[in-house]
C-alpha cells in the first residue's frame, strides 16, 4: 500500500479513468477486486485495514497478492500509456529509413531517395540525432546511385550531426559530473558551471537542442539553490530565454521539459527579485499545465503554487498568500516531501511577516522530524532557514530557555559548515539577534544600528530574497518599524 498510493498519485484524473477501463477489459472474473483496491488506495489517507474492507475478514496473503498484481498493472500502464504518442515521431522516421533500404534493395532508387528525404525532414525538425545518423549513413552508402546528390554537402551534414551526438553525450557527462560534485561533502561550487562547461566543450551559444537546454537550466538551478547565488547563473538563464524563443516550434513534443524550463526561469527571476519577469513565466507555465487535458497539472502544481505564493508575499499581497496557503490541502500531497515542505515553511514565514507569531509557531510545530531527516529530504539550506525562523519565533514568544538552547545548538551543529561554505553572515546575524534578545548592548545605539546596517549591506544584492525576511526582522526592531513593510523595502532596494 505504501508503494501503490504514491504511484496512483502520479496519475491524472483522465489517466485514472483509463486505467480502470483497462482493468475492466482485462478482468476475466467478476469477483476480481483490483478495481476496488485501486479506489481504496486512491486517497491521501488510504485505510490501514484494506484487506478487511475487501474480503470482510483478515486475509493478508490474498491482499498482498492482490497488491502485487495491481502494482504490476500500474507499472505496465504507466510505462505504455504514452508510448505510442511519445515514440510516434521517432518510429515514423525510423520506418521511413527501413522502407528506403528495402526500396534500394529492389532497385526503386527514386522512391528510396524521396523516402529518405521525408525521414530527414522529420529527424531535423525534432533533433533526432541518432536517426539522422542512420539517414545520412544510408544516403552516403547509396550516393553513387544518384548523380544529382551533392556528396560534399551531405558529408558536411553527416559530420555536423556527429558533432551534435557528441555534444549530447558531453552534456550528459556535464550533468552527471556536477551532480556528483554537489553530492560531495564540501563541493567547490564557486566555478562549478563554467569549469565543467569548459571541460566538456559546451556553449550555450551553440545550436543546442531543447533537451540540452533543459539539462543546462536544470543543473544551473540546482547549483544556484546550493549556493543561494542566483545572480551567478543569470547569464545562462538569459541566454536560455533567447534559445527558448527559437525552440517554440517543438514545445508540444517536449511539454514536460518545457514546463520544467518555465518553472526554472520563473523561480530564477523571482530569486533575483525581477518579479515581473518571474510572473510572466509563471503565467506561461500555468497555460501549458492546462494542455493535453491537464496531463502534467498535478505533476507541476506544487512548484507553481510555491512560486505563485512567494510572489504574492514579496509584492505586497501577503494576506492573499496566507489565505492560499492556509487553505492548501497538504494531506493530498502527503506522499511528496519536497515542495510541500517548502510551502509549509513559506506559510510560517508569511505569518511571521504579518506578526502573527503564535499562528506561525503552531504551523512550525508540524515539523517534527530531526534536522538530519530534513537535510536528506529538503537540503541543508532549507534546514538553516527552518532553524532561523524557529529562533525568531521563540524570541517573539519570549521563550527564554528555549531561545538560549536553540541558539547554542545551532552554533554547535552548523558553525563549521557555514564557515566552510562562506556563509558566516548567518553566524553574524545570529550574534546580533542574541545581543538584541539578551540585551547585552543598547540595541538603539548608533554602534548597534551600524552593525545591523553593515550586515544588511553584506551580500545584499546576491542574498536570497527568502533570507532577507530574517534580516528585515532585525532592522524592524532597531528602526521600530512594521516588519512586513520593512521586508518589502529591503527587497525592493536589494
Amino acid at each position: 500500500m505504501s508503494i501503490i498510493s504514491p504511484i496512483i498519485a502520479t496519475l491524472s484524473k483522465e489517466d485514472k479513468k483509463k486505467f480502470i477501463r483497462n482493468l475492466k477489459h482485462r478482468n476475466k472474473r467478476n469477483d476480481t477486486k483490483n478495481i476496488e483496491l485501486f479506489q481504496l488506495l486512491d486517497s491521501p489517507d488510504p485505510p490501514a485495514d484494506a484487506d478487511l474492507i475487501l474480503y470482510g475478514k483478515r486475509s493478508k496473503g490474498a491482499y498482498h497478492a492482490l497488491c502485487k498484481r495491481l502494482n504490476d498493472s500500474l507499472i505496465d500502464f504507466i510505462a505504455t500509456k504514452d508510448l505510442d504518442k511519445e515514440s510516434s515521431t521517432e518510429m515514423r522516421a525510423l520506418k521511413l529509413v527501413l522502407a528506403s533500404r528495402v526500396f534500394f534493395q529492389n532497385g526503386q532508387l527514386t522512391i528510396a531517395f524521396k523516402t529518405l528525404a521525408k525521414a530527414e525532414l522529420i529527424g531535423a525538425k525534432y533533433s533526432l540525432y541518432n536517426i539522422l545518423n542512420e539517414i545520412y549513413y544510408t544516403q552516403i552508402s547509396n550516393a553513387h546511385l544518384n548523380s544529382s546528390l551533392d556528396l560534399q554537402k551531405l558529408t558536411r551534414k553527416y559530420q555536423k550531426n556527429k558533432r551534435n551526438i557528441l555534444q549530447d553525450e558531453n552534456l550528459n557527462l556535464f550533468y552527471a559530473t556536477i551532480q556528483d560534485e554537489l553530492n560531495q561533502s564540501n563541493p567547490k561550487v564557486e566555478d562549478i558551471i563554467q569549469r565543467n562547461l569548459l571541460e566538456y566543450n559546451i556553449s550555450i551559444t551553440k545550436n543546442l537542442g531543447y533537451q540540452s537546454l533543459f539539462k543546462i537550466l536544470q543543473i544551473c538551478n540546482q547549483v544556484a539553490h546550493v549556493t543561494r547565488n542566483y545572480h551567478a547563473i543569470l547569464a545562462f538563464v538569459e541566454a536560455a530565454c533567447q534559445k527558448i524563443e527559437t525552440s517554440e516550434r517543438i514545445k508540444d513534443k517536449y511539454l514536460y521539459e518545457h514546463l520544467q524550463v518555465l518553472y526554472y526561469l520563473s523561480n530564477t527571476y523571482f530569486r533575483i527579485k525581477k518579479f515581473d519577469a518571474s510572473s510572466n513565466y509563471l503565467e506561461a507555465m500555468n497555460a501549458y499545465m492546462c494542455l493535453e487535458n491537464k496531463k502534467y497539472y498535478p505533476v507541476f502544481y506544487l512548484q507553481y503554487a510555491l512560486v505563485e505564493n512567494l510572489l504574492l508575499i514579496y509584492t505586497g499581497k501577503n494576506d492573499l498568500a496566507i489565505k492560499n496557503l492556509e487553505n492548501f490541502d497538504f494531506k493530498q500531497y502527503k506522499n511528496r516531501l519536497d515542495y510541500p515542505l517548502d510551502l509549509k515553511l513559506t506559510l510560517v514565514v508569511a505569518l511571521f511577516l504579518q506578526e502573527k507569531f503564535k499562528e506561525a509557531f503552531q504551523i512550525y510545530q508540524d515539523f517534527q522530524h530531526s534536522d538530519t531527516w530534513y537535510t536528506k529530504k529538503a537540503g541543508f539550506i532549507w534546514v538553516i532557514q527552518k532553524n532561523l525562523i524557529e529562533i525568531l519565533l521563540l524570541i517573539e514568544l519570549d521563550y527564554l530557555d528555549l531561545v538560549e538552547s536553540r541558539i547554542n545548538s545551532f552554533r554547535k551543529k552548523y558553525r563549521s559548515h557555514l564557515i566552510e561554505h562562506n556563509e558566516s553572515i548567518v553566524l553574524d546575524f545570529l550574534k546580533l539577534i542574541s545581543i538584541y534578545y539578551f540585551k547585552t548592548e543598547d540595541i538603539h545605539s548608533n554602534e548597534f544600528i551600524e552593525k545591523v546596517t553593515l550586515l544588511l549591506k553584506t551580500k545584499r544584492t546576491e542574498e536570497d530574497v527568502f533570507t532577507l525576511s530574517f534580516y528585515a526582522w532585525l532592522k524592524a526592531k532597531t528602526d521600530k518599524t512594521d516588519l512586513y513593510q520593512t521586508c518589502l523595502s529591503l527587497v525592493s532596494k536589494a
